[in-house]
């Protein structure tokens, strides 16, 4: 994908107000954008703070341009977890493979970057803040679409009309909600449920990934350097997706403490950590497709809109791509043209991306003890093969050139 030169602040008339709902890796970097393109921005975000911390995150491909763009990529590069070795066990815990991670994820070592989520969240709000309005610890209560805007009220009180709203509030996206309807129309369950937390580093990892597997079920520890803590991931498959257990924390820790309860390695440690994290993360894996990302004044982007899931390794690069291509359609044309363009030069890349999932679930998480011998197989033929070279496939994607601006 060819990318627009810098744009320049254009200014030379009324300032449009735009809302952003959902301050995390989209939201931040739409509104840096627009922002350029001369829009007066307000991002709202339903936390109290900036949310840090959180497990690693991959930028490649075209979003790499994207943040050079911005200006954080040497920052970026300062904040690069430097991942030296993944190793793959057997049910029994012995070793079946140790691998540079790259062999795996396709990933170009020098090139692409894996960053803690907080460290991307924390660049982009720096490099935002001093010129877009933030307001955290609320969010968006109604929307009403008039002629001459988007009526907005808010959770926290008070209500303002803006030109055009924004949802870049995740996964599972009020604004999307309100807007389109319930989540199941556009949610495609992919069988997996998993959780993520962090725990003491007991294990003496450093750099490195551990990953042990039985049919169905895998157990992670990731050591992003010489911290004291890990990050700890459970994930097992799952027919139907566990709804209560969504809405209920107690119940999540359940399925996930039953899911694992006669697992070995270190399972059992891990499942003791788990009842006590005050970080749990638990999703089910999934994706989010839809037919269109748009409706009157109001567009989503990022996950909200098109979710790839953490099988393809590449959420926060859709996220930053997206966000980049929403705002150069939206520099010289109003809502109606520019989110028709947005579809256009965006939709491909987005269904290549979606695509990459049948990839990474058959690498990471086979269910059946036959596919789990079969990857293991391909796993040690990556370790006798020497370091790929050249563009791995996510970044040789023929891509659409968005429009110059004004």
């Amino acid at each position: 994908m060819t990318l627009i030169d810098q744009p320049t602040d254009v200014r030379g008339t009324p300032r449009r107000e735009v809302l952003i709902s959902g301050a995390s890796i989209a939201g931040p970097a739409l509104a840096f954008w627009l922002n350029r393109y001369g829009y007066a921005v307000t991002v709202v975000e339903k936390a109290p703070t900036l949310r840090g911390g959180g497990y690693p995150i991959d930028v490649r491909g075209t979003a790499l341009e994207v943040v050079r763009r911005m200006g954080i990529l040497p920052r970026l590069r300062d904040a690069h977890i430097d991942l030296r070795r993944l190793t793959f066990l057997g049910p029994d815990g012995g070793e079946v493979t140790s691998l540079h991670p790259h062999a795996v994820t396709g990933g170009v070592a020098g090139r692409d970057l894996e960053v803690r989520r907080g460290d991307l969240a924390d660049a982009l709000y720096t490099a935002v803040r001093d010129d877009v309005e933030f307001l955290f610890d609320d969010s968006i209560d109604t929307l009403d679409q008039t002629d001459r805007g988007v009526d907005v009220t808010f959770r926290g009180g008070g209500s303002r009309t803006f030109d055009m709203v924004f949802g870049a509030d995740g996964m599972h996206s009020r604004t999307r909600e309100m807007l389109f309807g319930p989540e199941e129309r556009f949610h495609r369950y992919l069988g997996y449920c998993f959780a993520v937390f962090t725990m003491r580093n007991t294990f003496g990892l450093s750099h490195e990934a551990v990953m042990w597997n039985t049919p169905g079920r895998a157990a992670a520890l990731y050591a992003v350097g010489d911290d004291d803590e890990v990050h700890a991931f459970l994930n097992f498959a799952r027919p139907e997706p566990p709804v209560d257990a969504f809405r209920d924390p107690r119940a999540r820790r359940d399925l996930v403490a039953e899911a694992f309860a006669d697992a070995g390695w270190e399972v059992p440690g891990m499942l003791a950590a788990l009842r006590e994290a005050e970080d749990l993360f638990f999703d089910g894996v999934g994706q989010i497709r839809m037919p269109r990302w748009s409706s009157g004044r109001v567009a989503l982007v990022g996950d909200a809109a098109y979710a790839p899931s953490f099988l393809t390794g590449q959420g926060t690069s859709l996220a930053l791509v997206g966000a980049y291509m929403l705002a150069g359609c939206l520099a010289d044309r109003d809502h109606v043209a520019g989110f028709a363009a947005y579809e256009r030069d965006t939709r491909e890349f987005v269904t290549v991306n979606q695509g990459l999932v049948g990839q990474g679930g058959a690498t990471l998480f086979p269910t059946t003890a036959q596919a789990l011998e079969q990857r293991n197989d391909r796993l040690r033929g990556l370790g006798a093969m020497p370091p790929a070279e050249g563009k791995p496939a996510h970044t040789a994607l023929a891509l659409p050139e968005p429009p110059r601006p004004v």
